[in-house]
């Protein structure tokens, strides 16, 4: 008696960073994090949002604002804002977020069937 081929349900999966020099630069989380400070003024308020430390959210701050040419995030007495480099950069992650998205739709796509 033959047996038939098993399908599996196979899925490609990864998370999506753009990194800078070899190291990740901007990811998901990050990219939150200037949504939150852009929504708030604050990157106090922002982490809050987020539920994670001040700490995390300024380290995470002046890492990108360090790697970069140009902060991203410009803070004084009176709050904090994103500089256009930030805005451009988040549309950028977006947009090569998708792609990744619907690459990785594809390469799961062409994963299912029978297995033998």
């Amino acid at each position: 008696m033959a047996t038939r081929p098993k399908t599996v349900q196979l899925k490609a999966d990864g998370r999506f960073w753009l990194t800078l020099d070899g190291r990740n630069f901007l990811g998901r989380g990050r990219v939150e994090l200037l949504h939150r400070i852009r929504e708030t003024g604050s990157i106090s308020k922002a982490a809050k949002a987020m539920k994670m430390s001040y700490k995390a959210a300024w380290d995470a701050v002046d890492s990108m604002n360090g790697a970069w040419q140009s902060p991203l995030v410009e803070s004084s007495p009176a709050g904090s804002r994103l500089t256009d480099d930030a805005e451009r950069l988040i549309a950028a992650f977006h947009k090569a977020e998708a792609r990744h998205a619907a690459f990785m739709e594809k390469l799961t796509d062409s994963l299912s069937g029978p297995v033998s």
